[in-house]
């Protein structure tokens, strides 16, 4: 398949060079297992949920990482080699920065399964295992490149790129955090400071995990002061506040749900792009139950809406689906209509609350302790 160009792509060619000053180019063209992980490096100098996880670059790393400590790179007879026990894969995981939480799905089988999608044609698994011993084996046919009469172990080349990628996540992540800390610090003296911090968050190149934490904080507040009346007649009506819940983590597995209100039960899903495929595959993985989505764009609603339309009348062509999926669409907040309510919010005197649940959800997405938090 082509090999896709991005911001972390030079990296991976740099490190390749380092390696090999002769084949960085030819390698990454024609190693499965390169392009693989340039596919998963997307996330290292720009914003995304789903590309910011690393339980598959993890998977492959200690696999490759117990490869390079015992030296089969230079000794060879991996063949022979009983393989890597489960419980120390997941300990090692475990270990490194952001992988605490982290389960055994991608060394069972999400490595397997995404590398299949990307090269159904490859005869070759990027992870063995023997679910009998559960031992398991990093594909050592991935890890040996065939260049003319060269035969190139990228053993090495793959473990720095990790490596590489997790430095750009830990410096872009924790860029964030010492913000906020600073933010944390300065909110009672200068809040007009933390205001400031906020408002240049509602922009459309910031990361996307920030944008969902953002998003979420200011969206609460919006809606806190609101109260419903409901009841099983009309004369015996309960008053409830409206609370906005977020579904766990950024890059949670939850079906396409991010915030959830109660009590009138509406979900709300976060998005980078204006795509009716994935729109509708929302819809569709909360059985058509209707969306407000939240959409990481400055376009006007109309626009959005219009581009949706557009893109689902292309797709399926009968007014009748399309027509049953846009109703589904329950309603469209822009960037300029973020940060509208956001105003209402500092109006009413709740920016103070806005940076506090800006601080909590990072603190919780980017893995800091509990105990910590109760601490300070």
């Amino acid at each position: 398949m082509p090999v896709t160009r991005h911001d972390f792509t030079g990296t991976i060619i740099d490190i390749l060079k380092s390696h090999f000053p002769e084949h960085s180019e030819e390698l990454l063209d024609r190693s499965e297992l390169l392009q693989y992980l340039n596919l998963k490096t997307k996330a290292a100098n720009r914003g995304s949920k789903a590309r910011a996880a690393l339980a598959n670059h993890y998977a492959i790393y200690v696999l490759v990482e117990d490869y390079l400590n015992q030296e089969f790179h230079n000794k060879g007879g991996y063949d022979e080699y009983e393989g890597a026990q489960f419980t120390p894969l997941l300990s090692r995981i475990r270990e490194l920065p952001f992988g605490r939480k982290l389960q055994n799905h991608a060394l069972n089988s999400r490595v397997t399964d995404e590398f299949k999608g990307f090269f159904p044609n490859s005869p070759y698994l990027p992870i063995i295992r023997d679910q009998k011993t559960n031992r398991y084996w990093i594909n050592e046919k991935l890890l040996t490149v065939t260049l003319g009469h060269t035969v190139c172990n990228i053993a090495e080349a793959v473990k720095t790129t990790i490596d590489a990628y997790i430095e750009a996540r830990q410096r872009a992540f924790k860029e964030f955090m010492v913000y906020c800390e600073e933010i944390w610090d300065v909110q009672e003296e200068a809040l007009d400071k933390a205001i400031t911090f906020v408002r240049s968050l509602l922009r459309p190149n910031v990361d996307a995990r920030v944008f969902e934490i953002v998003s979420y904080a200011a969206l609460k507040e919006f809606y806190a002061d609101q109260i419903i009346y409901w009841g099983y007649s009309p004369d015996e009506l309960n008053e409830e506040f409206i609370v906005l819940y977020k579904t766990g983590r950024t890059n949670a597995n939850d079906g396409g749900i991010d915030f959830v209100m109660k009590p009138l039960g509406r979900f709300f899903q976060v998005t980078e792009v204006v795509d009716a495929g994935k729109y509708f595959l929302d819809i569709d993985k909360v059985q058509r139950y209707p969306i407000t989505f939240v959409v990481k764009t400055e376009l006007t609603v109309e626009e959005i809406l219009k581009k949706v339309r557009e893109q689902a009348t292309a797709r399926y062509g009968i007014k009748a689906i399309v027509e049953r999926y846009m109703e589904c669409v329950e309603e469209v907040i822009n960037i300029p209509e973020l940060m509208k309510r956001f105003d209402e919010v500092l109006a009413k005197g709740r920016g103070k609350e806005v940076v506090e649940e800006i601080v909590l959800q990072s603190r919780v997405e980017f893995n800091v302790e509990e105990e910590e938090i109760k601490e300070e």
